[in-house]
């Protein structure tokens, strides 16, 4: 007699993962055979689940990775890149952004960069962590319009609170004067209080002359490079290769 005012209840107080496991466990016989601390066990291990699944998927949303859905566990280790597994395996404990440590991915066009940046962005939401992601070009443009209409200091502030940031194609255009100042901004924030991941086409021993200005080039790269983890990844673009890849049932 109990039953659908309990389930209705559960869901009034936004209980909904162990709303739908009572709902399950009403359904299966088999478990009215264990003791109630077992029961209620399951329904509280449910929606403690559902609740870290909410979380993980707000804190996915916020971050906005171009590749959403790239993963570490789905890097291709076969294709003949460079790709150190040993170091992968460890940055994948998420050490790195707990002691505010960087990683800083370089390589040609398609070899991954953006693929392997996102998927250190996802797993450090499955630990747990805040993070955000954005083209370096694209958010310096928005920092520059942000300046004009007042936003400037709150979109310092969002970004320098994300425990990993994500910058992607660093080195794709070149910087002006006041970009390169944001740059450091952003940098110096974060130096030592927070993680950041940063992507480039460049070798990172071409940053500096990326950065065109030799002081503010010190100040970005001393913040940047010292504390970092380097990955240069090789070889032809993975997009070629899957694109050579022959359709199932072709010869």
């Amino acid at each position: 007699m109990l039953r659908h005012p309990t389930i209705e209840t559960l869901q009034t107080l936004k209980l909904t993962g162990m709303a739908t496991a009572l709902a399950e466990q009403l359904e299966m016989p088999e478990v009215q055979h264990l003791s109630f601390e077992a029961r209620l066990g399951l329904l509280v291990d449910r929606e403690l689940t559902t609740q870290e699944n909410r979380r993980l998927a707000r804190r996915l949303a916020k971050a906005r990775f171009r590749l959403p859905a790239a993963a570490l566990e789905d890097l291709d280790a076969r294709a003949p890149r460079g790709l150190d597994t040993g170091l992968i395996a460890s940055l994948a404990t998420g050490q790195w952004i707990r002691t505010h440590d960087n990683v800083l991915i370089s390589g040609p066009t398609g070899a991954g960069k953006t693929y392997l940046a996102c998927a250190l962005g996802q797993m450090a939401c499955r630990l747990g962590f805040g993070a955000v992601y954005h083209r370096l070009s694209r958010f310096l443009q928005d920092l520059a319009l942000a300046r004009g209409d007042g936003r400037y200091r709150t979109l310092l502030r969002s970004v320098a609170k994300a425990d990993l940031l994500v910058l992607d194609d660093f080195g794709l255009a070149p910087l002006t004067e006041e970009a390169r100042r944001d740059l450091l901004e952003i940098l110096d924030d974060r130096h030592g209080r927070r993680a950041t991941v940063v992507a480039s086409q460049l070798p990172v021993e071409h940053w500096h002359a990326a950065i065109g200005e030799p002081t503010l080039a010190d100040a970005i790269l001393d913040r940047l490079v010292h504390n970092a983890y380097k990955i240069t990844l090789k070889g032809e673009s993975m997009r070629k290769r899957l694109a050579k890849k022959p359709e199932v049932g072709h010869n």
